[in-house]
C-alpha cells in the first residue's frame, strides 16, 4: 500500500526581500507567516514527506517565480520540493528544475495554453509535472451541460469552477472535466484547492477531492481548510485523497508534522514516521 503524503505549504510574496510565507483567507487578508528557508528547514527536520513552495502573487503581478529563494530553499531541505507560480514556459520549467525544485505546479498557464503541460511533460517527464487547479462552487446548475453536478454536505447541488489568476477569475471551466484534461496531457499529479476552503480552517473541500480521486488515476493533492489534524484523516478517508496539503497549522505552531503523522497512524492510515 502507497503510503499517504503530509505536505507543509509556502506561499510567498515578494513583500519583503527575499520574499515572506503569508496565510490568509482565499488568497487575501495576508498574515505573515516566516521566512521560506527557515520554515522550509524546520518541516524537512520535523518529517514532511514533501514541501510546496507557491509563488502566490507572480501570475497576478505577471512575473516569473523567485529564483533565488528556490535555491536557497533547495539548499536546506532533503525532500521533494514542488514549486509554483508564474510558470508559463518550458525554460520557466527548466530553471526551476536546475534551482533544486523536484517538480513545477503549473496553473494559470496550464488554462491558458493546455499544450503547455503536454509539452512539459513530454520534456521533463510526467513525475514533474503537478497542475494546480484552484476552484470555487457554483450551485447554478441551471445549464449543466458539460458540468459533473456533485451533490455537497448538506444535499445541494453544485459544480465546480475553475479559476485563475490566484483565484481572482473564473474561467467557465468544470473541474472534473479539466482535471481528466490533463492526466491524459501527461500531468503526473494534480493539486487540488478548494477556493471555498481555504483559510477557513473547517476542513477540505470533500465532495470534490473523493470524487477527482475516484475519476482520475493520479495521485490527488488535497488542499484548503486544513484547520486540524482530523481535517487531514478525513481527507484521506472521506475524500480518498493521496496527500494532504497544509499551511497554518503548521506555520503557527498549532501541530508538528510529528504530531500529526503520529496521529494519522494511530488511526490506521498508512502514512511514513
Amino acid at each position: 500500500m502507497l503510503t499517504k503524503r503530509i505536505i507543509p505549504c509556502l506561499d510567498v510574496t515578494l513583500d519583503k526581500a527575499g520574499g515572506c510565507v503569508v496565510k490568509g483567507i482565499e488568497f487575501i487578508n495576508l498574515k505573515e507567516a516566516g521566512d521560506p528557508v527557515q520554515l522550509a528547514k524546520k518541516y524537512n527536520e520535523q518529517g514532511a514527506d514533501e514541501l510546496v513552495f507557491l509563488d502566490i502573487t507572480a501570475s497576478h503581478e505577471r512575473r516569473g517565480t523567485m529564483i533565488d529563494v528556490i535555491e536557497r530553499t533547495a539548499d536546506e531541505v532533503f525532500i521533494p520540493l514542488t514549486v509554483g507560480g508564474g510558470i508559463s514556459s518550458t525554460d520557466a520549467v527548466r530553471n526551476i528544475l536546475r534551482a533544486g525544485a523536484d517538480k513545477v505546479s503549473i496553473n494559470t498557464a496550464a488554462v491558458k495554453n493546455p499544450d503547455f503541460v503536454r509539452e512539459s511533460s513530454e520534456i521533463f517527464g510526467a513525475q514533474c509535472i503537478v497542475t494546480a487547479i484552484d476552484c470555487r462552487r457554483n450551485t447554478n446548475t441551471r445549464d449543466n451541460k458539460d458540468k459533473t453536478i456533485i451533490e455537497l454536505e448538506n444535499g445541494t447541488k453544485a459544480w465546480y469552477e475553475v479559476v485563475i489568476y490566484g483565484g481572482r477569475t473564473p474561467t467557465g471551466l468544470d473541474t472534473v472535466h479539466w482535471a481528466q484534461k490533463v492526466e491524459k496531457l501527461g500531468s503526473g499529479e494534480i493539486l487540488l484547492t478548494s477556493m471555498d476552503k481555504d483559510g477557513t480552517k473547517d476542513g477540505y473541500d470533500l465532495p470534490i477531492t473523493r470524487t477527482l480521486s475516484e475519476t482520475l488515476d493520479i495521485p490527488i493533492i488535497a488542499s484548503g481548510g486544513a484547520g486540524n489534524i482530523e481535517h487531514m484523516f478525513d481527507a484521506f478517508t472521506k475524500g480518498k485523497a493521496d496527500a494532504a496539503l497544509a499551511a497554518s497549522i503548521f506555520h503557527f505552531g498549532e501541530y508538528t508534522i510529528g504530531e500529526a503523522k503520529e496521529y494519522l497512524k494511530k488511526k490506521g492510515v498508512a502514512i511514513r514516521i
